[in-house]
């Protein structure tokens, strides 16, 4: 039986992160852990501004929302081909960690198992590190899997 009763698997859909998942599934299978699965669509006020060609900002919204809930639904369909108990949950935020952080509390979770996509240099200075603000700022054990 696993320490871990309740772990969080936040998502984006990005390739790392769908191998975050597995994993994370795998090792609730294993361990006897149930997941809490989270798809943040991000808001787009905050990007939307650096292009300033027209674009119909409640559709892309939408499609961001919608790419959130698909990644959610392929997390509980893993999990449920598994048999791993999983609940899911998509919301919409500006800072995807700080909605990361706040669910695993919400939901009483004991751990948070997400991916790290590894960028480094310039990239990870203007694109931030949604794992590396997690980590600095969690208050439970965080498995960042690469």
């Amino acid at each position: 039986m696993s320490i871990f009763k309740k772990i969080l698997v936040p998502t984006d859909g990005s390739d790392a992160s769908e191998r975050a998942v597995q994993a994370a599934v795998q090792f609730a299978k294993e361990s006897g852990s149930s997941l809490v699965g989270l798809s943040v669509a991000e808001d787009i006020v905050q990007w939307a501004v650096i292009d300033g060609t027209a674009i119909n900002y409640l559709q892309v919204e939408n499609e961001i929302l919608e790419n959130a809930k698909s990644n959610v639904a392929r997390l509980a369909a893993q999990a449920k081909s598994a048999n791993v108990p999983c609940e899911t949950f998509t919301v919409k935020a500006v800072h995807p960690y700080e909605e990361i952080l706040a669910h695993a509390s919400h939901q009483h979770c004991d751990a948070i198992f997400m991916a790290s996509h590894g960028r480094k240099g310039l990239e990870r200075f203007i694109l931030g590190s949604q794992t590396q603000k997690v980590l600095a700022n969690a208050t439970i054990p965080v498995l960042v899997f690469r």
